[in-house]
């Protein structure tokens, strides 16, 4: 394990143990603060979510072993394992810390907003197998997919951002 990697995994469950003692004490605020933490998480996810594939695409048009394939697996393993990795578990952490204390656990909005960020962990997933692959220099996608793979990530916060502000049903 990397030296970045345990520091972002210490990062996240100190943000977790955080989180829960600040829901078992309930401060005056601490909805508010929650909220603000959860969305600093999510823009910190979807900037990575939304650059990794960029990445990908330009990891795809050079050759393997060049040195710019070489650079390309230092900046995507570092993108993940540093910002969009611990990003995601505090958005789901708060997310569902605020679920919880707004009451919105039955809201029909909620429930699709869940499938959408479950889709979007999926989303996650897949681009964490895309690079490893990179780093074993076994991509089989050309760059024209990660050109379409990087539309995804904001078709879905699109769809979401509209489900938490408007509120549709």
């Amino acid at each position: 394990m990397s030296k970045g990697l345990r520091r972002a995994i210490i990062a996240v469950a100190i943000t977790a143990v955080l989180a829960a003692a600040l829901i078992w004490w309930q401060p005056s605020g601490l909805y508010l603060w929650l909220k603000a933490a959860h969305v600093v998480a999510v823009i910190s996810w979807m900037a990575g979510m939304l650059y990794l594939p960029r990445l990908f695409v330009y990891h795809a048009e050079v050759g393997p072993g060049t040195p710019q394939s070489e650079t390309f697996k230092v900046m995507e393993w570092r993108l993940l394992t540093l910002i969009i990795n611990p990003a995601m578990i505090a958005t789901w952490v708060l997310g569902l810390a605020l679920a919880y204390l707004g009451g919105f656990l039955d809201a029909g909005w909620l429930h699709a907003k869940f499938a959408l960020v479950i889709a979007m962990s999926g989303l996650h997933g897949y681009f964490v197998r895309a690079a490893r692959a990179f780093q074993e220099d076994r991509n089989p996608r050309p760059a024209r997919h990660w050109r379409i793979m990087n539309e995804v990530p904001t078709l879905l916060m699109i769809i979401i951002v509209v489900l938490v502000i408007v509120k549709p049903f």
